[in-house]
C-alpha cells in the first residue's frame, strides 16, 4: 500500500508540512511566540528550560531539540535564542546542519539587538521559509518510510483489553508492510522484561531491554522510591486497574507480536525497521515529545478515561476501549473500539479499522486534536542514569 507524502532532501517522507520557530530557552519564548503570531502557518515550540542545566540534562535537551528539527514531518525551522544560554543556539544549528539540508535558519535577541528587531528579522526569514514549503506537493511514498509511536495515556480495564491490543494488529500490519513501530513508556514495561525480553532479535537487544527496565528499578530504589507511588495512577485505578503489572501486561499489546529489533534512547532515531523501544518516561506529553524527535511521522494513542492532547509535530490519532468515554469524549476521541468488548467487531476487524484510519490520516486528514490545533510539548530533564548503559 502507498500514501501521498512530502519527500525531504534526506530523502524521508513526511506526512504533514510545518515550518518550525523554535525556541531554545524560556527567555526566547516571548519574542519566538511574537514571531510565530504573525506567521499562522508556522509552528510556535517553546522550551520552559534550555539554561540552567547540567550533565545528562543538556544532552537530552539538544538531542531532542535536534531530533525536532530533524523529523520529516519539519520542512524547515527558524531557530531562536536569547545568546547566553547552555543550549546554544549557534552550536545546535551546526548539530542540525550537520544531519540535514533542509531550510534552517539560527537568530539570537542579543545579537539583533532586542526583541523589536529579532522579531522584524525572524518574521521575514519565517514567511519566506513558509512561502518556499507551500510550492511542494505530496508525492507517492511506500508504507515503509512511517515511523509509528504508540503511547497509552488514562489507561483504565478496557484498554488492555480492547483499545491496546487493537492497536498491537495494527502495529503489526505496520511492521508487515517495512514501516516502524515505537513501543515506549519504560516506566509502563516494569513487570513485563521477561516477556519483552524473549521476543527480542539478538542479545545484545535482550540485554539493552533488561537494562533500561531493571536499571530504572534499581535506580529508584537507590533514590528511595516507590514506582508504586506514581503507577498505576489515582484515574488508573479508578478505572479497575489493580496492579503496575496489569497495566503494563495491557500497555504492551500496542506494540503487536513481532521481534523487537532495537532498543534506543530519549530522542534517538531507530535504525532497524521493525518493532523498537524508546526509553521514554510515563508522562504522556514527554513520551510523545521523544518519539517525535525520534522521527515518529505520526501517532496513536490509547486511552481508557479520555486525553485531550496533541503534538506540534506529529498528528496524534486517538482510541479507546471505553464507550462511555467515547460517549463523554467524542470532540477528542477519533475512533471507539469498545466495539469489541460489545462483540460488534473482532479485535482484527477493530485493528483494520485503526490502519485504515492511520493511512487517511498519513495521506492529510486531520485528527481531533490538529482540528483543535492542540500541541503541547515537554522534554523529559531527569538524569539518563540508566539510559547511559546502553
Amino acid at each position: 500500500m502507498r500514501i501521498k507524502a512530502y519527500k525531504r532532501p534526506d530523502g524521508t517522507f513526511g506526512i504533514r508540512n510545518k515550518v518550525l520557530i523554535l525556541s531554545t530557552v524560556g527567555c526566547a519564548n516571548e519574542t519566538a511566540q511574537r514571531i510565530s503570531e504573525q506567521i499562522p502557518d508556522a509552528v510556535f515550540i517553546p522550551n520552559t528550560k534550555g539554561c540552567g542545566q547540567i550533565g545528562d540534562s543538556v544532552n537530552i535537551m539538544k538531542r531532542t531539540l535536534t531530533g525536532l528539527v530533524l523529523n520529516s514531518n519539519v520542512y524547515g525551522a527558524l531557530i531562536v535564542g536569547l545568546g547566553c544560554e547552555t543550549i546554544q543556539p549557534y552550536i545546535l544549528y551546526e548539530m542540525i546542519s550537520a544531519r540535514t539540508n533542509k531550510p534552517v535558519k539560527v537568530l539570537t535577541i542579543q545579537d539583533e539587538g532586542g526583541t523589536v528587531r529579532a522579531i522584524q528579522k525572524g518574521v521575514t526569514v519565517a514567511a519566506t521559509m513558509v512561502r518556499e514549503m507551500f510550492l511542494q506537493e505530496r508525492v507517492d511514498a511506500d508504507l515503509s518510510s512511517i515511523i509509528l509511536a504508540t503511547n497509552c495515556g488514562g489507561s483504565d480495564a478496557t484498554s488492555g483489553l480492547a483499545a491496546n491490543p487493537s492497536l498491537g494488529y495494527c502495529s503489526d500490519k505496520l511492521v508487515t508492510a517495512g514501516g516502524t513501530v515505537i513501543l515506549g513508556e519504560t516506566t509502563e514495561l516494569i513487570g513485563t522484561e521477561h516477556i519483552l525480553a524473549g521476543r527480542a532479535k539478538n542479545n545484545e537487544v535482550k540485554e539493552n531491554i533488561y537494562k533500561i527496565i531493571k536499571g530504572l528499578e534499581i535506580d529508584f530504589s537507590k533514590m528511595g522510591i516507590d514506582t508504586r507511588g506514581a503507577n498505576p495512577t489515582p484515574g488508573n485505578i479508578k478505572g479497575g486497574l489493580s496492579t503496575l503489572e496489569e497495566k503494563a501486561l495491557g500497555g504492551i499489546s500496542k506494540g503487536g507480536g513481532t521481534t523487537i529489533n532495537e532498543v534506543v534512547r530519549y530522542g534517538d532515531r531507530p535504525r532497524e525497521k521493525g518493532l523498537v523501544i524508546m526509553d521514554t518516561p510515563g508522562y504522556d506529553i514527554e513520551s510523545l515529545t521523544g518519539m517525535a524527535a525520534g522521527g515518529a511521522q505520526v501517532c496513536v494513542f490509547t486511552t481508557g478515561r479520555g486525553n485531550p492532547i496533541g503534538n506540534p509535530i506529529m498528528p496524534v490519532l486517538k482510541i479507546t476501549g471505553n464507550h462511555e468515554t467515547y460517549v463523554n469524549m467524542e470532540d477528542n476521541i477519533d475512533i471507539d473500539a469498545s466495539v469489541v468488548l460489545r462483540g460488534t467487531k473482532s479485535l482484527f476487524e477493530c485493528g483494520d479499522n485503526i490502519f485504515n484510519a492511520l493511512i487517511h490520516v498519513c495521506n492529510g486528514q486531520k485528527t481531533k486534536a490538529e482540528a483543535f490545533g492542540f500541541g503541547e510539548i515537554s522534554v523529559y530533564r531527569n538524569v539518563e542514569v540508566w539510559c547511559n548503559k546502553l
